[in-house]
């Protein structure tokens, strides 16, 4: 759902459409700005900020050291003081010598000084595996963010979600986690307007109505589970897929909702099984819709170890084979 749509449309990749939204808001807003390592007359390791630099000049466009803690830190300072930055780590797997800002500051601004400051600003990292990338490229840890009071994680997967999602991330009052799935940058195509709209933050997305089994995925794993649900109507079984958007907040009542209506869940994320976002899920449904349960609830992710390299790649990331057997199991339990 978005709040507002504006005609004509253009024809992006989801990566083409980060890069939109980050123009759109520069554009409207002076206080928008971007910094991270090489997003300025390199246009960023995926090309996400190409051009921006010309566009807006070395103020707005600040290329930083190889030093997370500093980019986020200074992110930090910056929106503490009314700016409104989106500071980009190159990877997500990167991220670890800026957690200590992520956890101590960035979730903590708003509750250590009671509401008199809040953080405006966005942190977008490329996450996720799938391109042979190699050690600290690849990692899916969205769970260490949702798990942090104050922060909001939000992870699209398509063009125009990445770009109503990043424009409401960056209107937000409270810091954002933006993860993008870099599996996707350019997988596809879609339409996406011009001008500024926002999508939602907390509101997940229908994908496809079903009635026998509810798929819960988000980012790169919307894909593998539609086409999973695809191939298995031609067996008669009528799968919803439930595109999360947003894993905190989680839409607890879109998840119960479609529960409610089949009965039965697959929840799929490319993370390790212990402690992902698919317990919570499993949690939500047995806490609030346990006399609808007609089966277990199946986990299709990936594996606790490592994330490997790139001989096992393939093997360590869900795809349409492993959720279709996941939904064949829970309609036939």
């Amino acid at each position: 759902m978005s709040t507002r749509q504006t005609e004509p449309t253009q024809n992006l990749t989801l990566v083409q459409s980060v890069r939109d939204a980050l123009a759109t808001e520069m554009e409207a807003d002076d206080d928008v700005l971007v910094t991270g390592e090489d997003v300025g007359k390199n246009g960023g390791v995926f090309r996400a900020t190409e051009g921006l630099f010309d566009e807006f000049g070395g103020d707005r466009v600040v290329d930083t050291p190889l030093a997370e803690s500093g980019i986020i830190g200074t992110a930090v300072g910056m929106a503490a003081m009314g700016l409104k930055p989106v500071a980009e780590v190159q990877f997500s797997g990167f991220v670890y010598p800026g957690f200590d800002q992520i956890v101590s500051h960035m979730a903590r601004m708003r509750a250590r000084s009671r509401g008199r400051f809040t953080l405006p600003m966005v942190l977008r990292a490329p996450y996720g595996g799938g391109i042979r990338a190699p050690e600290h490229h690849s990692e899916s840890k969205e769970a260490f963010y949702a798990h942090e009071a104050g922060l909001k994680v939000v992870i699209p997967s398509t063009p125009y979600d990445a770009k109503g999602l990043l424009i409401s991330a960056i209107r937000d009052p409270d810091p954002v986690i933006f993860l993008e799935p870099k599996l996707i940058y350019r997988a596809f195509r879609g339409e996406v307007p011009e001008g500024d709209y926002e999508v939602p933050i907390g509101e997940a997305a229908v994908r496809r109505e079903g009635s026998d089994v509810s798929v819960f995925a988000y980012g790169a794993m919307t894909r593998p589970a539609m086409e999973a649900a695809d191939r298995l109507a031609d067996d008669g079984v009528d799968a919803e897929v439930v595109d999360l958007r947003t894993v905190s907040p989680l839409d607890r009542e879109a998840i119960v909702e479609s529960f409610e209506k089949t009965g039965r869940a697959v929840v799929v994320h490319e993370a390790p099984k212990t402690g992902g976002l698919a317990g919570e899920i499993t949690a939500i449904v047995q806490e609030e819709a346990l006399l609808y349960q007609e089966a277990p609830v199946q986990r299709v992710t990936g594996f606790d170890v490592p994330y490997p390299l790139y001989a096992m790649e393939d093997y360590y990331m869900p795809n349409a084979a492993r959720v279709a057997a996941g939904i064949e199991e829970a309609v036939e339990f």
